[in-house]
């Protein structure tokens, strides 16, 4: 059985219909109008992404892979819009879907009083049609439409408040940091067409194994191996578009976007674009051992110390955002010891319950009139009961509690890197093992600062406000003092609260009732290749014996044991001892000093590249611009002209002696310059 092409193309273009609808007749449809076009379109995506899901699961329906349009033919490179839809396309597209329409709904809540609301589903829903051109491509150059696609609309979406000039500057530094990446992606793709003369995916793969023995001379004695110029350099894309160390300084700031974006971009679609790339490249990655250790130990790096930087955070945002970036490190290592099912199916359950960390703290930031520091909360769930329901059984998944859906994936890459024997492994293993308990730190300090504790804010006076406020106003505080609110918090609205008990459901429950087949089955078949000699995962699959023996077993494992302590340590800290934890601020000042400047990477790019960049264009300007162009080229030729015509200017006296002589002295140079050279013509 074989995909009909027209479900695919109303998959793909039915977000982008909605995007035009609401873009272009934003205000002949109204509000209403919007988002009714929109989510309309994404329902009808979504639902025919689980059709197709289904019938390649269940349905006996083939891999689907054809052209649907020639794009441009110089020579022999033919590039076309195609697809190619086989179970890791279609397991994608259906995360992609799903959790973009349940932002569609949140988005009516929580962008109500906003007066871009047209505009911003208009951007999500091309957001989302990006992202299904990039996963469902079948060739390089379609990918890297969709990737520079997402990238674009990520600058839009992150900077959509564009008075706040935080906001502008954290769009600017994301499109800036991100084309870092995708010029070494796209010079990866260039690899690829230069030793293999294609950009078709089938064609490319099935080439792989030609770039054994070959080499890039880069100089007469420096020979660099094909197979890891090419991996090395898509992975740069990937580190950008993915936030892996160093360029993963973008994503906190990018927090200045609304709350829905921020769910969009961090949880199923633009960071983890980077994680899918590589498993479809698995390919070329198999291919060169340097390659995948490179991958492992910057995917370490990142789960480790990005995390590091989540305990000291007061902004609940920015907490679920370096989260984001501790988990993105995960999937990372688990691409870097081949266990790319295992890196897969945790973007997978990553995509349910960081969507829902996401969109309960935006719930708890409607609820606290746009308040984002957590220590002017607390108590709250007794005002939000199933915001703080959810967000506890994210809180779960994310910790990696045994039976709940980020166990089972998380767990298996730990486990999966224990078990590999690649160079830098045990330097991995080291920090996923550390960063399991770092992330049980921040993840209850945020529950506990949050929801529970006494109540660290006041209600005053609200005549003279709206009841939810501006959500784009300049001042979050709307004229109070930070803890002052103008009403008492109280749950959100059904369109808030309804996406969040979706979501968690799956955090709950889609581990438990995949991870036999995609880890330790062959469902993903051809979409993913791994040697036979790097195949952790088939290893760890010998001593599976089922979910629930897993979750039985995760009891007694060393991960498990560490998020107790972590549980333990912040319940006594935050319930019992609050005091406590100002006292251990003071006694750690130089270790909290490094996590809350970051580790001043941010400060040394600022001061390298922003401050550099603007004094070597200074540097530009004055010696290139104003010295050689304006100084020596125009205004120098300018005045070497004026120069010559004014020396002109001065024989030209009109009085008649002055051209009398000037005549006789012109006929006596001639008269002599004919006899010195008609002398010496005589002579020969």
């Amino acid at each position: 059985m074989q995909l009909s092409t027209n479900i695919l193309l109303i998959i793909a273009l039915a977000p982008l219909v909605g995007c035009l609808l609401a873009g272009f007749l934003g205000k002949q449809i109204g509000r209403v109008g919007a988002h009714s076009v929109t989510i309309l379109g994404l329902a009808v995506s979504c639902a025919l992404s689980f059709y197709v899901l289904y019938q390649l699961t269940a349905g006996g329906a083939s891999s689907y892979n054809q052209d649907i349009y020639t794009w441009f033919e110089i020579g022999r490179l033919h590039v076309s819009v195609g697809f190619l839809v086989d179970r890791l396309t279609a397991m994608m597209m259906v995360v992609v879907t799903f959790v973009s329409l349940l932002v569609h709904v949140y988005t009516i809540g929580y962008m109500a009083d906003d007066p871009g609301y047209q505009r911003f589903f208009s951007y999500i829903s091309l957001f989302t049609f990006a992202m299904l051109m990039l996963v469902m491509s079948n060739n390089f150059m379609q990918l890297f439409f969709g990737w520079e696609g997402v990238g674009l609309v990520s600058y839009l979406l992150i900077g959509f408040w564009y008075k706040r000039p935080t906001a502008i500057f954290a769009n600017l530094k994301a499109f800036l940091v991100n084309r870092v990446g995708d010029f070494g992606f796209l010079l990866g793709i260039a690899a690829v067409l230069y030793f293999l003369g294609t950009l078709d995916y089938a064609t490319a793969f099935e080439n792989a194994p030609s770039l054994i023995g070959k080499t890039l001379a880069l100089t007469s004695t420096t020979h660099w191996d094909a197979a890891t110029v090419i991996c090395v350099l898509l992975f740069v894309g990937a580190m950008g578009k993915s936030a892996q160390v160093p360029l993963h300084v973008w994503l906190p700031d990018s927090m200045e976007g609304p709350t829905p974006i921020s769910a969009l971009i961090h949880a199923a679609t633009m960071v983890t674009a980077g994680i899918f790339m590589v498993a479809r490249m698995s390919p070329f990655f198999e291919l060169s051992e340097g390659a995948l250790s490179f991958v492992m130990v910057i995917g370490a790096t990142g789960a480790l110390f990005t995390g590091l930087i989540g305990i000291v955070q007061n902004d609940i945002k920015r907490v679920v955002a370096y989260s984001t970036l501790s988990q993105l490190g995960y999937m990372t290592v688990a691409l870097g010891v081949s266990a790319y099912a295992g890196a897969v199916f945790h973007l997978m359950t990553h995509a349910f319950f960081k969507a829902l960390l996401f969109l309960g703290a935006g719930s708890v930031i409607i609820a606290m009139h746009h308040e984002q520091d957590m220590r002017y909360m607390g108590g709250l769930r007794k005002y939000m009961p199933i915001t703080w329901i959810t967000m506890w059984i994210g809180s779960l998944a994310l910790v990696a509690i045994p039976f709940t859906s980020g166990f089972y994936s998380k767990d298996a890459i730990i486990e999966a890197v224990g078990e590999s024997h690649r160079w830098g492994s045990g330097y991995a293993y080291v920090c996923v093992l550390i960063g399991a308990f770092v992330t049980a730190l921040y993840t209850f300090r945020q529950m506990y600062l949050t929801f529970h504790g006494k109540e660290r804010f006041t209600v005053v006076d609200h005549h003279a406000h709206a009841a939810h406020g501006d959500a784009h106003s300049d001042d979050p505080h709307h004229g109070h003092k930070p803890g002052e609110l103008e009403h008492a918090p109280h749950e959100s609205p059904w369109v808030v609260t309804l996406p969040l008990i979706l979501l968690a459901i799956p955090s709950l429950l889609v581990g438990f009732f995949t991870i036999g087949p995609m880890l330790f089955g062959d469902w993903f078949g051809q979409a993913i290749h791994v040697e036979e000699a790097n195949n952790v995962l088939g290893e760890l699959g010998r001593e599976f014996h089922g979910p629930a023996a897993m979750a039985l077993h995760g009891l007694l494992s060393w991960p498990f044991a560490l998020v107790v302590l972590a549980f333990v340590i912040t319940t006594y800290i935050y319930l019992f001892n609050p005091a406590m934890a100002g006292k251990i601020k003071n006694e750690l000042m130089p270790l909290w000093t490094v996590l809350d400047r970051k580790y001043w990477v941010d400060d040394v790019y600022f001061a390298i590249f922003a401050r550099g960049g603007v004094k070597l264009g200074r540097l530009f300007w004055k010696a290139g611009d104003a010295a050689v162009i304006d100084g020596a080229m125009v205004n120098g030729s300018a005045g070497v002209v004026r120069g010559i015509a004014a020396g002109v200017r001065r024989l030209q006296s009109g009085y008649l002696y002055h051209y009398a002589f000037a005549m006789i002295l012109g006929l006596i140079l001639l008269l002599g310059g004919f006899w010195v050279f008609g002398s010496g013509l005589i002579g020969q």
